[in-house]
């Protein structure tokens, strides 16, 4: 009995460092919109913000990459999946995204990423789907109608909106990919490997894409308004390269290893919360009461399709779907 007691503390212990490492995480991610779009408002393009964030975290991450090197030769379509949808796709999306609609509005659009991964499974894969999941999507997809207010006839820029759903369907592929080596047990990627090599190999295409050759670097070194304050551009830099890329991956990765996927992507939703509250800080920008009810319901709908996943190999219907903090049912990266 001792030593039972004794490992259920222990677990306990983990649970709850599993969790805080899951909502630092979620913290992290969440600040990374409020501090690029002062950046790109001083002058920035997003790409060129973007640019910025993959290759100091890749250069932050090198050495990983250097420690699992082995991976370019087992896993290399993997990688290249990942570099291009969640590393580049994502981001370069959800940057140009915000600079043209309001951050907590872009990140909720972005979690239909749940939703479009269930419409995949159905309609691609022809495979059932759970009736919480399905009822899951229909409450994103209407809370989402309720954030862009659709009543008005789209109160917000089309193509903005557009950017944002394009950064959740770069999720969907990334999901549908990373799926692919869920269940080869110890042979399964490590996830920090996957993530440096996805960070190296975005940060080479949005090299050619972006150009930053021709960025105003003079802006790096000049302050960017954040609703009236002053702060120093490459303040905001630092903090996006190594606090809502390196980090909040890291912490990502070491949550789930403690927690089950389905846990960590349910406190992963809170991301949208801590973005769409920071920017209302920070940045001035007000969301009106309807797309703050229309908002909870998208992270509502967001919890039931993730939470409605059963294991792997389970012969009932399946669900799939989740946050930017998952890599795959089985080892989640970013």
């Amino acid at each position: 009995m001792p030593v039972q007691t004794t490992n259920s503390s222990h677990g306990n212990r983990g649970k709850g460092l599993g969790l805080g490492l899951a909502l630092g995480s979620a913290v992290a991610f969440g600040g990374s919109g409020v501090a690029a779009k002062p950046l790109i408002e001083a002058g920035l393009d997003p790409l060129h913000v973007v640019w910025l964030r993959v290759a100091g975290a890749a250069l932050v991450m090198l050495p990983l990459a250097v420690r699992h090197r082995a991976l370019l030769r087992r896993r290399p379509a993997l990688l290249a999946g990942f570099g291009l949808l969640a590393v580049a796709g994502v981001q370069a999306c959800y940057f140009a995204a915000i600079s043209r609609i309001p951050v907590g509005v872009a990140l909720l659009v972005e979690y239909l990423a749940p939703a479009l991964v269930l419409g995949w499974v159905r309609f691609v894969q022809r495979r059932p789907v759970t009736r919480a999941a399905a009822l899951g999507v229909v409450l994103a997809v209407g809370g989402l109608a309720c954030v862009v207010e659709v009543w008005a006839g789209l109160g917000f820029d089309a193509l903005g909106l557009l950017l944002a759903l394009g950064a959740a369907c770069c999720q969907v592929g990334y999901f549908v990919l990373s799926d692919q080596g869920s269940d080869s047990g110890a042979d399964a990627p490590d996830p920090l490997g996957v993530i440096a090599y996805g960070l190296l190999i975005g940060a080479a295409v949005l090299t050619l894409v972006a150009r930053p050759w021709g960025m105003d670097w003079a802006v790096l070194g000049e302050t960017a308004d954040m609703d009236g304050t002053g702060v120093p551009a490459v303040l905001l830099l630092a903090w996006i390269v190594l606090v809502a890329t390196v980090v909040a991956y890291v912490t990502g990765v070491v949550a789930v290893r403690r927690l089950s996927p389905q846990v960590a992507g349910v406190v992963a939703c809170l991301e949208a919360v801590i973005a769409t509250v920071l920017a209302w800080v920070l940045l001035g920008e007000h969301l009106s009461a309807p797309q703050l009810v229309g908002g909870a319901v998208v992270l509502v709908g967001a919890f039931i399709a993730q939470s409605s996943t059963p294991a792997k190999g389970a012969p009932e219907p399946v669900a799939a779907g989740g946050g930017e903090t998952r890599l795959s049912p089985s080892e989640n990266a970013a």
